[in-house]
């Protein structure tokens, strides 16, 4: 570690400047300690239905040694495909468990994206809620997953829940479209065939990899950052010594609207917050504001995690102002800048400061946040978590002093072991232990960072990475197209909204036929908000389009 860490004077009282990361070698180890010692307290609950920590440790060894027995074997990937469900823990707990290693993914991923991923990791099984089901079925002959298990919304919330939600979700709503996947198991069955087998005893290492998480890259192709069981005990760790002297161990309820298959919300939900003996409530569709505050309504949270736009609608909706706010002690924002103006509101409405962070899925994820006693800096992110170093370098590669602007750089044991078969990017990514964000921000003389500007092109919706080379290879794709440029632009409701820039090749070709095609091979939150068509776009000497003369247009 660097001797030059002025930050350490910020901490909080009791909170070390550095992390044993040594302390559990595997996650599974940190997992089945909680699992006895919080046994009888509630672990998660969804949509009322509430599961100890003994029943997410039986179900998980059940769910575990079911793969084990269609012939999985330690080290093959296993995805993920699914929003805030029960089966989640259960699912990601017993896949660990059973020496597999996890692919997260997107369930609002096109076939195209799922594709790329399923590929690019070879997985080899995939755990799929039923209403992406038939997306799946598009792509599946495409990839090496030959063990499907599909799971519906309601299928562990138990008699009548269960029925009710299923029949909404499949009738009223029409949310899962046909499908037909040849030897597809219910999450039901494959539970109930796992009783008949054993899980052998973990046995695994700190540097194994245990988890592919997949991050856009700047040439638009998506790459799996390799997070390894030391990557993710490390930043349990330091989160945890970050939050010890501000939670109880078995008092907490922390609300949990952030999808789980985000790597905010699997460190600092499913893992930190389980190794406190919390019950994590997790919220299915966090887009639904009303559910959101249902959720608050019926448990005295404690701990919130959330990005700017939940907070921000929170804020907006004026049932959250009549809420009982007495309990809550942590509110933790991540995944994109938190604006100061929705921290001074957060905290006049609810008492409670609202701490930025910031951090990379390269760093699983958290780097740096602000303390949660209130001392901190709104606008900043905050200082290092114990075990970390930052630094800023200029074009040069020259480390410079306080309030210079350049490169944010970071070392720590939760920096990831590096892209999953892509030595050449890993080898520009991390040099000599430092992670280069490609991020541009200064350091304040107290150790406090700030953020001046994201990586060049990248576009942050929502917490959300866009990268504008995938947009506009896609659009690139239309008949109707000649060339086009992908920028963001300033947007109240998700900080940045997707603009494209589009010459025709056909003049027939309007917004609304573009945002349909996008639509068809995007996800939601890549499809451009805004088209403009123009009769060229600049360029270079050597005809590469210039995005930041179109910004600045």
């Amino acid at each position: 570690m660097s001797e030059f860490r002025p930050w350490l004077k910020k901490y909080p009282h009791g909170i070390p400047a550095n992390i044993n990361p040594e302390e559990y070698t595997t996650v599974v180890e940190l997992l089945e300690q909680s699992f006895k010692k919080y046994a009888k307290k509630t672990a998660f609950s969804c949509m009322d239905k509430a599961m100890t920590y003994e029943q997410i440790d039986k179900y998980s060894r059940d769910f575990g040694a079911y793969l084990l027995s269609r012939g999985l074997e330690p080290g093959d990937k296993v995805a993920i495909m699914m929003p805030n469900l029960l089966q989640y823990p259960i699912a990601l707990f017993g896949a660990l468990r059973a020496g597999l290693i996890v692919v997260n993914t997107n369930p609002l991923y096109k076939p195209r994206e799922m594709e790329h991923q399923f590929k690019d990791s070879g997985a080899v099984a995939i755990i799929i809620a039923e209403n992406y089901a038939s997306n799946l079925q598009q792509i599946l002959p495409n990839t090496a997953i030959k063990t499907v298990i599909t799971t519906s919304i309601g299928e562990l919330l138990g008699f009548p829940r269960k029925i009710v939600v299923n029949f909404v979700v499949r009738s009223l709503k029409r949310m899962v479209p046909k499908y037909q996947i040849l030897n597809a198991v219910s999450f039901t069955e494959a539970l109930t065939q796992g009783k008949k087998f054993q899980i052998p005893a973990h046995t695994g290492k700190s540097d194994d990899v245990i988890v592919l998480q997949y991050t856009g890259g700047t040439t638009g192709v998506s790459k799996g950052a390799m997070l390894t069981n030391g990557n993710l005990v490390s930043n349990m760790l330091q989160v945890k010594a970050w939050c010890e002297p501000f939670l109880r161990h078995g008092d907490e309820i922390a609300l949990c609207p952030l999808p789980l298959y985000h790597i905010f919300a699997f460190t600092v939900n499913v893992l930190c917050l389980m190794s406190f003996g919390a019950h994590n409530v997790l919220v299915t569709n966090a887009r639904d504001i009303p559910s959101v505050i249902k959720a608050m309504q019926g448990n005295a949270i404690s701990v919130i995690t959330g990005v700017n736009t939940l907070f921000n609608a929170l804020l907006n909706n004026p049932d959250f102002a009549k809420l009982d706010f007495s309990k809550l002690k942590v509110s933790s924002g991540g995944g994109m800048a938190v604006q100061k103006a929705v921290a001074e509101k957060w905290q006049q409405v609810t008492g409670c400061y609202l701490s930025e962070g910031y951090g990379l899925t390269e760093t699983s994820p958290v780097a740096t946040t602000n303390p949660y006693d209130g001392t901190g800096k709104i606008g900043s992110i905050g200082i290092p978590l114990p075990s970390t170093d930052l630094r800023i370098v200029d074009e040069q590669g020259h480390v410079v002093g306080p309030n210079q602007i350049g490169e944010i750089q970071i070392k720590g044991p939760q920096v990831m072991k590096g892209y999953y078969n892509q030595p050449e990017e890993t080898a520009q990514m991390i040099v000599d232990g430092w992670l280069l964000t490609g991020d541009i921000g200064l350091m304040h003389e107290d150790g406090y960072f700030q953020i001046v500007d994201r990586k060049k092109d990248m576009i942050l919706v929502s917490g959300f990475n866009v990268y504008p080379n995938e947009v506009e290879d896609v659009i690139a794709a239309h008949p109707k197209v000649l060339e086009v440029a992908a920028i963001g632009v300033p947007d109240d409701k998700s900080t940045e909204a997707v603009k494209v820039f589009i010459v025709k090749k056909d003049k027939s070709l309007n917004k609304e036929e573009i945002i349909a095609y996008c639509r068809e091979n995007l996800t939601a939150y890549k499809v451009p908000r805004h088209v403009e068509f123009r009769d060229e776009l600049p360029k270079t000497n050597v005809g590469k389009i210039l995005r930041r003369a179109l910004k600045e247009s």
